[in-house]
């Protein structure tokens, strides 16, 4: 029997991704749902395996003490309060980005969760999926030697065919394009640039064709940031764009230079410098939820609480930083917009 039970509020895309991959970890599993829409536990259980219970009162679901954890799938607008609730009434989370839609609200998180001193997991997956690890391992391993410049790109048109286009094309629901997605670039950049940000200038625009002219907040933003280690990065956040899906990695360092998927090391003796070398490895190149490494994140989040550890990689202070930056960035973009 699984250790650890975990209750989710919200029933919708991501919540599916997060109730399969927490039931396929060694620990837990999901034996709770919080939903306004009046779910049916038969129904709920039948499709999803297990003994699952729905409840629409989410105090009531925080106050059930066999739950231990709870993953917070909700729109976005309501993660704030409900991690904080959760956190108050004892509960580890997990916590799907953005924490808050506002910097004040991520604090107060900050502080629930630290009076509570519970253990957390913010949904910055990509850092878990093979591309980023292996990323990391070339960077580590000194194959670029110092990276002096960096580029991260999100590119993704989330359109009318997406189910949270109805709410993401709110300012009050999603923030803004970097809150919305984008924030996956911005976290990829911090965990491959190793050191403490000095500043950011960012511009935002939107597109004018009619499905992302309802967005009521620029949905493309491109930011600069300096580094203190005297590095440069950039991260385009691009949420209305008619193209494929496109997570953009160029590592430009001192020994070499990464590409996607191609690197060029002066490292490794013999590489023909004109060419580049290909590494195998699975990209990020789907927005669809199913394919996002939760399972890697999950088990490594549940092994952390099983041994009295914060997580490596994505615990709420990790997420911290990558969120402080993103307000800081869309700030300069809107004050640059407005000259």
């Amino acid at each position: 029997m699984k250790k650890y039970n975990v209750g989710i509020v919200g029933y919708s895309w991501a919540a599916g991704a997060h109730i399969d991959a927490i039931n396929r970890t060694s620990l837990a599993q999901v034996t709770a749902i919080c939903s306004s829409r009046g779910l049916d536990s038969k129904e709920i259980s039948a499709r999803h395996g297990g003994n699952i219970r729905c409840y629409e009162d989410y105090s009531e679901m925080i106050a059930n003490p066999d739950i231990h954890v709870v993953s917070i799938c909700s729109y976005p607008a309501l993660h704030a309060k409900q991690a904080i609730m959760a956190a108050r009434a004892g509960k580890n989370l997990i916590i799907e980005k953005p924490i808050a839609l506002t910097w004040e609200d991520c604090l107060a998180v900050e502080k629930a969760v630290k009076e509570a001193g519970v253990k957390t997991c913010v949904c910055f997956e990509c850092r878990f999926s093979g591309q980023l690890q292996t990323v990391k391992s070339l960077i580590e391993q000194g194959l670029l030697g110092k990276i002096h410049y960096a580029e991260v790109d999100y590119y993704h048109g989330i359109g009318p065919s997406y189910g949270q286009y109805r709410w993401n094309i709110k300012k009050e629901e999603a923030g803004s394009s970097l809150l919305s997605a984008g924030c996956h670039a911005m976290d990829a950049l911090l965990y491959c640039i190793d050191s403490e940000v000095d500043a950011v200038h960012s511009y935002s625009t939107g597109s004018s064709h009619a499905d992302f002219a309802k967005y009521e907040y620029p949905t493309s933003s491109v930011s600069i940031i300096k580094f203190k280690n005297g590095a440069v990065g950039k991260v385009a956040s691009v949420i209305d764009c008619l193209q494929p899906y496109y997570f953009h990695f160029h590592l430009v360092g001192s020994e070499g230079s990464l590409l996607d998927n191609k690197f060029y090391s002066t490292k490794i003796k013999e590489l023909n410098k004109n060419k580049w070398s290909e590494l195998s490895m699975k990209l990020l190149d789907s927005g669809d939820v199913s394919d996002h490494p939760y399972l890697h994140q999950f088990e490594a989040f549940f092994k952390a609480m099983d041994e009295g550890r914060e997580m490596p990689l994505t615990s709420l202070a990790d997420a911290m930083k990558t969120h402080e930056l993103i307000f800081a960035a869309d700030k300069s973009a809107e004050e640059n917009n407005l000259k």
